[in-house]
């Protein structure tokens, strides 16, 4: 068994089982990944990928648990590079991050350009997705850290740092009757067809949270994953938006009033997640200080010796988090 063997056999997996494409983006030929699979499998004496003619069809029953098993493999062959070159130079390596539009349109830019500015011999790598799509690649190593509101607590192999709470405004054209009301409403708000975020999305739940437990059916016209185009389709008159608070620069959004809807909803906390076991260079200590200056490196170290979620929480219990 070769660990360029494991290699294969999990990109292919994560390229639903097309080696033409994993053979692309591994900058080899698509024969040799085949005949090294077969090689594995031979060895192994069982089938990892079921086929159909040349194609394969599925990862078998023996195929998933043995894929979990090489996933664990590469991960720790890639933190012992990890060690080795925080020791060989702290300055240089790679930092690959995903998360969703709101945290990298609004909230990530500063700190990103700061670590930029400190590492410039460290790669940056954003990813962009679903929470859930952003909770998976961290759960399983394929990203080094996630930044999201929802979907995070789902996977028990990630420790989820607390960074912010934030909560919501509505978003109405200058001229909008709601500007009138002195003090919004659930009713008032439901009263207007909404135009907010994909249920799952920057803590969507609390919205669906609240009207329900007023009894409340809003009439939800129109959803998107993305602040911006939220507030395209509020500009068309389709709506009222439903968005985070920091996601409207009065400045640069003058046709725009946001009102204050804070008392109407739950304020929802936005973590950065790390797969448990991550060794974690100084400069990744860095970015997560930066993003959330009460998450200092002796804190991140508490929060990994932790041994569950209830212990991690408690943690936190004691800490005021910054609002925004």
């Amino acid at each position: 068994m070769k660990l360029q063997q494991l290699r294969y056999i999990w990109e292919v997996a994560h390229h639903d089982l097309n080696v033409s494409a994993t053979a692309q983006s591994l900058f080899t030929s698509q024969p040799g990944i085949s005949k090294q699979i077969r090689l594995l499998e031979d060895e192994l004496g069982v089938e990892i990928f079921s086929r159909s003619g040349k194609h394969l069809t599925h990862v078998t029953p023996a195929g998933a648990a043995i894929l979990e098993a090489a996933g664990e493999v590469l991960r720790k062959v890639e933190g012992i590079k990890h060690v080795a070159q925080e020791f060989a130079d702290d300055s240089k390596g790679s930092l690959s991050i995903a998360t969703t539009h709101t945290q990298a349109r609004y909230a990530l830019p500063p700190v990103i350009a700061a670590f930029i500015q400190r590492y410039p011999d460290v790669s940056l790598h954003m990813n962009q997705g679903t929470p859930m799509q952003i909770a998976e690649m961290a759960s399983e190593g394929a990203v080094d850290f996630a930044i999201a509101t929802e979907a995070m607590e789902l996977f028990s192999n990630l420790i989820m740092l607390p960074c912010y709470r934030w909560n919501r405004c509505i978003l109405v054209p200058k001229d909008h009757p709601l500007t009138q009301v002195s003090r919004l409403s659930l009713e008032d708000v439901a009263a207007h067809p909404i135009v907010t975020y994909v249920f799952g999305f920057t803590g969507r739940s609390r919205l669906d949270e609240a009207f329900s437990a007023a009894a409340l059916t809003p009439k939800v016209v129109f959803t998107a994953a993305d602040a911006d185009v939220i507030k395209t389709y509020v500009r068309l008159g389709l709506g009222i938006g439903i968005v985070a608070r920091m996601a409207h620069d009065e400045d640069a959004e003058p046709d725009l009033v946001a009102l204050d809807a804070t008392h109407l909803f739950a304020p929802s906390v936005t973590h950065i997640g790390c797969r448990r076991g991550t060794f974690l260079r100084g400069f990744m200590y860095r970015f997560i200080e930066d993003f959330a200056p009460h998450l200092t490196r002796d804190v991140v170290q508490q929060a990994f010796a932790t041994k569950s979620r209830a212990e991690l929480d408690t943690l936190f219990d004691s800490v005021e988090l910054p609002v925004y």
